[in-house]
């Protein structure tokens, strides 16, 4: 199947590592050019090069840390210079993980701007060029947290639902102008993002972070974690042109975890 992707800008945030630099790779092996943004120019450097050799489109960077208010505005005025792209992956870091009882009140507002705030700042301000040339692509990474809310995640849990408030909204109002706004939910895929879950987990639990991944296996139907490209395969189908009659809604990826309808 052609996804029609040859041609189309993407930008990817959080694309130097884990499910971000996933979808890049697999963006740019079906014709797309990849505009991979990160807050590490050294990361993203590295992540150009390793890309370029194996892309058919071009590769370029954006520094942007999302968690910094005036990198995320340095960012947009570069964007600002350049055609808006036609597809945009909002992804970034988790909160450390924790139960929601011991939060502290000043780490609300940081966490808040990074994973709620500074995603949709982007978004919108490159929202008037795709509704002006009626196509468009909003992908927000998410967290299957916001479908059955995950033990000591709880900062992560809350913000993660406002994004899917957002861009449910969203989706209804610019969906007339050939935008599609969704939502793309992970459950166990191997990352090092997972592996630091598990990490915490086996020294919350004082078991081993192997005894930790598999019980966490264990409950998968699968009997598995994801691969990082198979998540990137759906990501990539619902950023192309094939996806055109899908919007406001999230997809899980998870092997079958997620037992509720």
């Amino acid at each position: 199947m052609d996804l029609q992707l040859n041609g189309r800008t993407a930008l990817v945030l959080g694309a130097t590592g884990g499910l971000g630099q996933a979808i890049a790779e697999g963006l740019a092996a079906e014709g797309a050019d990849v505009i991979l943004g990160g807050r590490n120019p050294d990361r993203l450097a590295e992540a150009a090069a390793a890309l370029r050799p194996v892309a058919k489109g071009r590769v370029t960077t954006l520094l942007a840390d999302l968690a910094r208010r005036d990198s995320v505005t340095a960012a947009l005025e570069t964007l600002a210079a350049r055609p808006a792209p036609d597809l945009l992956v909002l992804n970034g870091g988790g909160p450390a993980p924790g139960p929601m009882a011991l939060v502290e009140a000043d780490s609300l507002a940081p966490q808040f701007e990074a994973m709620v705030e500074a995603p949709i700042r982007i978004a919108t301000a490159l929202l008037p060029q795709m509704r002006a040339r009626k196509f468009g692509r909003i992908l927000t990474l998410l967290s299957s947290g916001v479908v059955q809310p995950i033990p000591n995640l709880g900062l992560s849990n809350t913000l993660r639902l406002s994004l899917i408030g957002w861009a449910k909204t969203l989706a209804a109002e610019v969906a007339a102008d050939g935008v599609t706004v969704n939502g793309l939910i992970p459950g166990r895929i191997h990352t090092a993002r997972v592996d630091q879950l598990d990490a915490a987990a086996a020294t919350r639990t004082g078991k081993t972070a192997d005894e930790v991944a598999a019980a966490s296996r264990a409950t998968i139907p699968m009997g598995r974690y994801g691969d990082p490209r198979e998540f990137a395969d759906a990501a990539c189908f619902l950023l192309s042109g094939r996806a055109s009659y899908i919007t406001g809604t999230t997809l899980r990826v998870d092997g079958g975890l997620l037992r509720n309808i």
